[in-house]
């Protein structure tokens, strides 16, 4: 009879164990659109810093070597670009490019002294010879640094012109100059001009003009999109400068900008947009139409807090996908630098479900 009694309460132990123990759960998916539409963006990973640049190996290190990591924070990043498996951020609060080298996961600067001195760099191209080409407000002048991080030289004289953005394809160098309101366009071997986008004609006309270019994004064709922050819009242009279309307006409602900045295009020549005052980045396809936005508020686990540039990129996928659900097939990479907030560099990943 006691026998029989323990055996019971000792079953119902057990069960009640198992009934108040937590269930396990796997890792947290965001997708964009949100269920039940059907996904094609999903948040990978952020870093804010070169600690959580290198991830679980964090432990690892200081069990080998006895050593904490080091923190080393990102500061204010503004530009990106993304070259031979490596990040760099233009770091406007400390002045430098930081290159996140995404194999070793090490984050070091780049400050060229001298001629190269950088004051205020704000956006950086890299060809595809490593040639780095760095748009310095403070300089009022585009830096020009080899491979090997050595000065080459610098486009343009202080005050004559301001440089925002640049962007580099095939034989042709491109320099947003807030200051002369157009795009230059250069001959990338020598650097000479060639024209500028807008031409004469379309620089008067409200419609085809630029008023204020703060960034600019170069297609596969050729053609030239400029975020122009003072007329709520992206202005295209073809290859020789010719006016295309323009994308969005002033206003708060998807497909409207309050605060237009960053400017990307992919291989599908999908424009992906930057507002920083809705903290959103919208989509738009070939035609102009509004295809989704994604960015949360900047509270929320994935969200954009003063986002500022956005970048897409097809050679690093396979460093990310592991980040992405199961059954989820990235295509592409959506990089977009947040200027505040604890995710400065913000991964997402442009794909579906197969």
């Amino acid at each position: 009879m006691r026998i029989g009694l323990f055996y019971c309460m000792t079953c119902l132990l057990l069960v009640s164990g198992c009934a108040t123990k937590p269930k396990a759960t796997g890792p947290k998916y965001h997708f964009f659109p949100a269920p039940p539409d059907t996904p094609r963006l999903q948040f990978l990973t952020s870093f804010n810093s070169e600690k959580e640049l290198r991830g679980s190996d964090n432990s690892l290190l200081s069990f080998v070597t006895g050593e904490k990591p080091p923190e080393n924070p990102i500061g204010k990043p503004y530009g990106v670009a993304l070259s031979d498996k490596k990040i760099l951020l233009c770091d406007t609060a400390y002045g430098v490019v930081l290159v996140l080298d995404l194999e070793t996961r090490r984050m070091k600067g780049i400050s060229p002294r001298g001629e190269g001195r950088l004051k205020l760099p704000l956006n950086i191209a890299v060809d595809q010879d490593g040639t780095m080409y760095i748009a310095d407000s403070g300089r009022e002048q585009v830096v020009v640094l080899d491979t090997n991080e050595q000065f080459v030289t610098a486009m343009g004289l202080p005050g004559a012109m301001k440089p925002r953005d640049v962007a580099v394809k095939g034989d042709r160098l491109y320099i947003a100059d807030i200051q002369s309101h157009c795009v230059h366009v250069y001959n990338k071997a020598d650097r000479t001009p060639l024209f500028d986008v807008p031409g004469p004609q379309e620089a008067t006309n409200n419609a085809t003009r630029v008023f204020q270019p703060t960034n600019v994004a170069v297609d596969s064709q050729g053609r030239i999109y400029v975020s122009d922050t003072g007329a709520y819009r992206v202005q295209i242009y073809d290859a020789q400068g010719k006016f295309v279309r323009s994308l969005g307006r002033y206003g708060d409602n998807i497909g409207e900008f309050t605060r237009i900045k960053g400017v990307a295009v992919d291989r599908e020549f999908r424009t992906y947009a930057v507002d920083a005052a809705a903290q959103v980045v919208q989509i738009f396809d070939e035609q102009g139409h509004l295809l989704l936005w994604f960015g949360q508020p900047e509270m929320s686990e994935v969200g954009l807090e003063l986002p500022a540039k956005v970048a897409v990129d097809y050679d690093n996928v396979g460093l990310f996908q592991k980040y992405a659900a199961p059954g989820f097939k990235v295509d592409h990479l959506i990089v977009v630098i947040n200027q505040l907030g604890t995710r400065k560099v913000s991964i997402f990943g442009f794909g579906q479900k197969q």
